[in-house]
């Protein structure tokens, strides 16, 4: 099988699961339990991992909090910011292409009584930056906008967003997820005051995400959503997973020194696959063709239906039509219909994920998988056949 799918899990790194295995047997301590040997031994991985992840970012050990994954640090950045700041305000903006994780969770508190404004991106995907500021109100407090989008890529200017919200006095907040370890990022130096991310996205494993929390210019409160023990400063209580954090520290390690490389070699293999895949008939490319990840990309194919075209490689090549998370929905991507494609045009759209592992001969093979598949769908299409006698 070619794996082409790791916008939606990434393989775990062989040097990632060699530094966890003791800690599953051979080291087996809970990192609370400051009474004997094997407690410390877990106290001391979790505080090196905690400044492998903060130097990813280039944060302070403290701003990072451990939680279950993004989804669980997404909710407790927007859940916990709505708490905290009830007070000043209800009132959060945030874009259509967010993660479900960010749009379920703003879901959850209009129940609880905020206002949500959700922007439309423009059709390249990137954030109107005149219409956010528009959108701001006295009463905002939050603006929840995602750093590298999982769907096409699309990289949001958060640097410039991040001068809006300071200008406004707002929080921002951000689902770094996609873009954590794929390529420098900073939250303090771009305005970002919360950030969610997860090791299952670098090459760590799963089950153990963060939650960076601004400590100064601004100091961010927040409302913890989970309780029972008072772990991670009192904002996740519950034992903390020794192995996946020690996971997640050396994969964020191997990232911040393989990086570069990494995103320059994924990028020539994403503009070959591209580049041979635009030649299909109607083929076009779906989002910001600059501004976006070095190893995603999303292409439209007209007149072949996504799952359809799937369903011809069988357990030969792994791709995505949308996200991982709500891919068992029929409705097409919101990421796409957001951004102006029609129903059908979205249904019509796969994404291709690179990844670490991938090599030359398999996106050469994956090509030739797609092409003849798209070529088989269009044959049995009555539209495919209606468009060629136009």
């Amino acid at each position: 099988m070619i794996y082409l799918d790791n916008n939606a899990t990434t393989p775990c790194d062989p040097r990632v699961v060699e530094t966890m295995l003791p800690f599953f047997y051979d080291q087996p301590g809970n990192a609370s339990s400051r009474n004997h040997a094997w407690g410390w031994m877990a106290e001391d991985a979790v505080k090196k991992a905690r400044r492998q992840v903060a130097n990813l970012i280039g944060a302070d050990p403290k701003e990072i909090i451990f939680t279950s994954g993004a989804t669980e640090a997404d909710n407790l950045a927007i859940l916990g910011v709505l708490e905290q700041y009830r007070r000043k305000g209800a009132h959060l903006i945030t874009l259509a292409t967010e993660h479900k994780a960010v749009l379920d969770a703003c879901a959850r508190a209009e129940q609880l009584g905020a206002t949500v404004t959700r922007l439309l991106p423009r059709p390249d995907g990137q954030v109107d930056l005149e219409a956010l500021e528009a959108a701001i109100r006295p009463d905002t407090i939050l603006v929840a906008i995602m750093w590298a989008n999982n769907e096409t890529g699309v990289l949001q200017p958060m640097q410039a967003i991040g001068n809006i919200c300071e200008r406004h006095g707002l929080i921002l907040m951000s689902d770094g997820t996609q873009m954590a370890g794929k390529l420098p990022c900073s939250p303090r130096e771009a305005g970002v005051h919360l950030m969610a991310f997860t090791a299952h996205k670098m090459y760590g494993p799963k089950g153990i995400g963060a939650l960076y929390v601004s400590r100064r210019q601004p100091k961010v409160g927040l409302v913890a959503q989970q309780y029972g023990g008072g772990h991670e400063q009192g904002l996740r209580s519950g034992t903390l997973n020794v192995p996946g954090i020690v996971g997640f520290g050396q994969a964020a390690a191997i990232a911040l020194e393989e990086m570069a490389a990494t995103a320059e070699r994924l990028n020539g293999l994403r503009s070959s696959l591209e580049a041979e895949l635009l030649k299909v008939p109607l083929a076009r490319l779906n989002g910001h063709s600059a501004h976006r990840l070095p190893h995603t990309t999303n292409i439209c194919f007209p007149y072949a239906e996504s799952e359809a075209v799937m369903m011809r490689f069988g357990q030969q090549l792994a791709l995505s039509s949308g996200s991982a998370c709500t891919s068992a929905s029929v409705e097409p991507s919101h990421v796409l219909t957001a951004m102006g494609l029609s129903a059908d045009e979205a249904h019509s759209s796969l994404r291709f994920s690179l990844g670490r592992f991938t090599q030359t001969e398999e996106v050469a093979r994956a090509v030739a998988l797609v092409r003849e598949a798209v070529a088989k769908v269009r044959q049995a299409s009555p539209a495919w056949e209606m468009y060629q006698e136009k």
